[in-house]
C-alpha cells in the first residue's frame, strides 16, 4: 500500500547476451504492485543485442502512448509541437558558448566545482585523477602480427583517495586521438587553443549542472568529453539530420536513424563515428560548438579489471590491455579510442583514472580452493587473486587451498599471456593446476570448457564437498558455454540432475562463489 495511486510501466534494458536478461526491470514489474502500484501497461524487454531503440519506440508508439492517451486523454497543441519539432531533428541546445581570454582564472578541475552543481552523469570528468604510466610492455610474442596486448603499471602512490582492493575495477578516461580532434575543430571552423565557458542558454546559473569543466580549450573539449568515434545512436542520427544542408546528405542521414538495416549497413559497419560524418561522410554537416556540445555524446570510461595484488603492489595499479585495431571497408583503421590512448601514453606521462569496486573478492577463508576461468585477458583478474594467494600463503603464512586456473589462448608461443608468471606460481606451489587450451594448435580446437568438461570428477568434488569458489572473466559466449559445462557437471557427476543442478549454481551465486565479469 506505500505506492498506492502510482500507476506504472516498465521498459527494461537489457542484452540477450547476457545470463540475466532484462533481470532488474522484471523485478521492478514485479514487485511495484506488490506494494501498492498499478501496472498499466505490460513489461517490455529492449534487447542491446538487437536494436533497442527499436523496441523502445515501438513499444512507445503500439503501447505507451496510446495507453497514456486512453488514460489521460489527447496530449496539449505544446506537446504534440515538440513532438513534431522532434521528429523533424530540431535541436534546442541547452548550452550557450562564451569565448573567453586565455588569461581567465581556470577553477581546479577536482575541488573547483561543488558537487551539487555537476550533472551526476559526468562527475567523473571532475573527480578522475591524473596519475602517471611507469610501465607498458608487450605481453604477446613478436611473432603475433594479428595484435598486441600490454601489460601496463599505474603509479598511484601521489593520491592519497586512491585506494583499491585485489581484482578491483580500473577506469581509465580516453583521449581521442590528435588528428582526428584536429580534422574535426578545421572542419567546424574552430580554433583548438580558443578557450570558452559553458553556460546555460536560458541564462538561470543557479540552476545550472556542468557537464565537464570550463573554461576549457577547444582541444580539451574534442578530446576529453567528445565521442567522435563510436558509432552514433539512431535517436542521435535524427537530431544530426537537421545540421545537413544538402538535401540528398540529409535523407541518407534520416534513412539510416528510420532503417535498422541500413544503419547497421551505412553506420555500424562503416565504422562511422561522428568525426567521420562531420568531415567525410557527410560534409555538409555545419554545426556551432554549442550545439556540437549538446548533440555528441560525452566519451565514457572504459573499465579495466585489475590484474595486481593490492598486498603486493598496494601503490601501482596493473591492467591488461587489449589494443584495438580493426581495418575499415574504405581500407582506413578504426583505432579503439581507450586502449590505443594507453598504449600511445610513453613513461611517466599521465593517465586519468578512477577505482571502482568489482564482484571479485577472494573467500574470507583462505582454506577453500578457488577455480579461475580467464581466456585471453580474462586472465588480468586471475593474476591478481593468484598474487594475493601467494602473499596469503608465503607472506602471511596462511593455510591457502587449491588454486586451478584454466586459461586459454590461440597458441603457446603466440599469445600465452603471463607465461613466465604463471609457471613461477606453479613453481612456488600457489598455482596448485593450470589448465591450458590452445585453440589453434590443434586440427580440433580446444577450449576451456573441453578441459572442464574433461576434468569433471575433480570439479565436481572441489564444488560440492570442498566448497570452491568460481572466477570467470571473458567474453559473454564463453562465459555461458562454461556456465553451462559446469551445470553439465553437477547435473551427470553430481547426480544433481538440471533442476538440482541450476539451483545449486543459483546458491552459489547468491552466497558469492560463483562470480563473473563478462563483456560482449
Amino acid at each position: 500500500s506505500y505506492l498506492d495511486g502510482l500507476d506504472f510501466a516498465v521498459f527494461a534494458l537489457g542484452s540477450t547476451q547476457y545470463e540475466h536478461f532484462c533481470a532488474f526491470g522484471k523485478w521492478v514489474d514485479q514487485y511495484l504492485p506488490m506494494v501498492g502500484a498499478k501496472r498499466i501497461a505490460e513489461v517490455c524487454l529492449g534487447d542491446d543485442d538487437q536494436d533497442i531503440e527499436g523496441d523502445f519506440e515501438e513499444w512507445k508508439a503500439n503501447v505507451f502512448w496510446p495507453t497514456l492517451q486512453a488514460k489521460f486523454g489527447g496530449g496539449s497543441d505544446k506537446a504534440k509541437k515538440v513532438s513534431v519539432e522532434a521528429a523533424e531533428g530540431v535541436a534546442k541546445t541547452p548550452y550557450s558558448v562564451e569565448f573567453v581570454n586565455s588569461d581567465v582564472i581556470v577553477p581546479d578541475r577536482v575541488h573547483g566545482f561543488a558537487p551539487e552543481t555537476v550533472n551526476s552523469s559526468c562527475k567523473h570528468y571532475f573527480t578522475a585523477i591524473d596519475c602517471p604510466v611507469i610501465a607498458s610492455r608487450e605481453l604477446r610474442s613478436e611473432k603475433d602480427t594479428s595484435g598486441s596486448t600490454l601489460h601496463i603499471d599505474i603509479d598511484i602512490s601521489h593520491n592519497a583517495t586512491l585506494k583499491y582492493q585485489t581484482a578491483d575495477n580500473l577506469a581509465v578516461l580516453p583521449v581521442n586521438d590528435d588528428k582526428i580532434v584536429a580534422k574535426v575543430a578545421d572542419k567546424l571552423g574552430l580554433d583548438l587553443d580558443a578557450q570558452f565557458v559553458l553556460n546555460p542558454a536560458n541564462g538561470k546559473l543557479d540552476e545550472f549542472k556542468h557537464i565537464f569543466p570550463t573554461p576549457c580549450t577547444v582541444r580539451e573539449c574534442l578530446a576529453r568529453y567528445c565521442d567522435l568515434t563510436s558509432a552514433p545512436r539512431r535517436s542521435e542520427l535524427k537530431v544530426l539530420a537537421a545540421y545537413a544542408s544538402n538535401p540528398e546528405q540529409k535523407q541518407m542521414i534520416l534513412q539510416a536513424a528510420s532503417s535498422v538495416d541500413y544503419y547497421q549497413e551505412a553506420i555500424v559497419e562503416q565504422r562511422v563515428g561522428i568525426a567521420d560524418m562531420v568531415t567525410s561522410v557527410y560534409p555538409s554537416l555545419d554545426i556551432s560548438l554549442d550545439h556540437f556540445v549538446h548533440v555528441c555524446p560525452r566519451l565514457k570510461p572504459r573499465y579495466y579489471t585489475i590484474s595486481s595484488s593490492s598486498s603486493v603492489n598496494p601503490n601501482v595499479v596493473s591492467a591488461t590491455v587489449s589494443i584495438l585495431k580493426e581495418d575499415k571497408p574504405d581500407g582506413s583503421v578504426f583505432n579503439g579510442v581507450c586502449s590505443n590512448h594507453l598504449a600511445g601514453i610513453t613513461k611517466n606521462n599521465m593517465c586519468r583514472i578512477f577505482i571502482r569496486d568489482s564482484t571479485f573478492r577472494l573467500p574470507q577463508d583462505p582454506s577453500k580452493p578457488i577455480i579461475m576461468v580467464g581466456p585471453g585477458t580474462g586472465i588480468a583478474p586471475m593474476r591478481a587473486l593468484l598474487q594475493e594467494r601467494s602473499y596469503q600463503k608465503h607472506i602471511e603464512k596462511k593455510n591457502v587451498g587449491k588454486n586451478i586456473l584454466y586459461f586459454g589462448c590461440k597458441k603457446r608461443d603466440l599469445d600465452y599471456l603471463y607465461a613466465d608468471e604463471l609457471e613461477a606460481f606453479k613453481k612456488e606451489g600457489t598455482l596448485t593446476d593450470l589448465q591450458l587450451a590452445f585453440s589453434r594448435e590443434r586440427e580440433q580446437k580446444v577450449y576451456v570448457q573441453y578441459l572442464l568438461a574433461k576434468n569433471m570428477e575433480e570439479t565436481c568434488n572441489l564444488l560440492l564437498n570442498e566448497g570452491a569458489y568460481v572466477y570467470v572473466c571473458g567474453g559473454t559466449r564463453m562465459g555461458s558455454d562454461v556456465m553451462q559445462a559446469i551445470l553439465s557437471i553437477l547435473a551427470i557427476q553430481g547426480k544433481l540432475g538440471p533442476d538440482g543442478a541450476r539451483a545449486y549454481i543459483s546458491q552459489m551465486q547468491s552466497d558469492a562463489r560463483y562470480i563473473q565479469e563478462l563483456w560482449a
